[in-house]
């Protein structure tokens, strides 16, 4: 069983729902990612998604776009984020999925990427921009080194692709809670709930949903029906308003504390 596995089947055992936290490599500095990806762990985290910073990344809103240009000024590279990702292991067990535009895991190789990223200690990856009828070269790669591949479906995705997109997915499927870029909301969006009842009756993977949460009271409202809510932009503004004071990890560790806290199963939705 792998390390995600087991924490969706501990989470149903708690009787919650997992809060899956994205971070952006390298931001403010690759030297301070480890403390904070801990401080996301200590703070509720169960699973992070290790952001690789992309110089167009066109599904992301303003907050994640400028930390990600920031993390390219500081010098991360996909090799720099796995350098990252083994100093973690030093200290944590947490689940990672290395979350990243296709370009520069094209560029590093399919074959050395699943390579590099199994000794690295990831526990797999999510290509924003993998194209699902290309994907096999990278789906035998990932397979061979036993590495989860995560993939995106939205409430435009047809029928007959979500079948293929959730059939080719292992560890959890991402649902797109809403049409756009990443990006903090007010409200959770009307169609996440129909997203969330196409995809149960195409797979039995743990469904997380994403894209504008960032309140618990977002998370309370998404508990009842999925099995995970994934954060990003709140918790990279959060980076990006304090990331020169000295309790920035703290901070970080009390917007995850409240964050899971919404995601407590308390009734299930029939």
């Amino acid at each position: 069983m792998t390390r995600i596995e087991k924490t969706f089947e501990r989470l149903a055992k708690a009787n919650s729902r997992g809060l899956i936290a994205y971070i952006t490599a390298g931001d403010p500095s690759p030297s301070r990612t480890v403390e904070l990806v801990l401080a996301l762990e200590k703070g509720g985290a169960d699973i992070i998604e290790l952001g690789v910073p992309f110089s167009d990344p066109i599904a992301d809103g303003p907050v994640i776009q400028r930390a990600g240009e920031r993390a390219l000024r500081a010098g991360t590279t996909l090799a720099k984020v796995l350098d990252i990702l083994r100093d973690l292991r030093r200290s944590s067990q947490i689940p990672v999925i290395v979350f990243s535009y296709l370009n520069p895991v094209l560029r590093y190789g399919f074959k050395k990427f699943s390579r590099d990223a199994a000794g690295a200690g990831a526990d797999g990856a999510l290509m924003t921009d993998l194209n699902i009828e290309e994907a096999e070269p990278y789906l035998r790669e990932m397979r061979s080194h036993q590495l989860d591949t995560v993939f995106l479906v939205s409430q435009t995705t047809p029928a007959d692709r979500l079948r293929k997109l959730s059939q080719s997915s292992t560890g959890f499927v991402y649902l797109v809670s809403r049409a756009g870029v990443t990006g903090v909301q007010d409200s959770l969006s009307e169609h996440a709930i129909t997203l969330i009842q196409r995809t149960r009756r195409v797979t039995s993977l743990p469904l997380a949903v994403g894209f504008g949460l960032s309140r618990p009271e977002h998370m309370a409202a998404l508990a009842p029906y999925a099995d995970a809510a994934v954060v990003g932009s709140a918790f990279m503004r959060l980076i990006e308003e304090n990331r020169e004071q000295p309790d920035l990890a703290g901070r970080l560790t009390s917007l995850a504390a409240a964050l899971k806290g919404g995601l407590a199963l308390k009734e299930k939705a029939s």
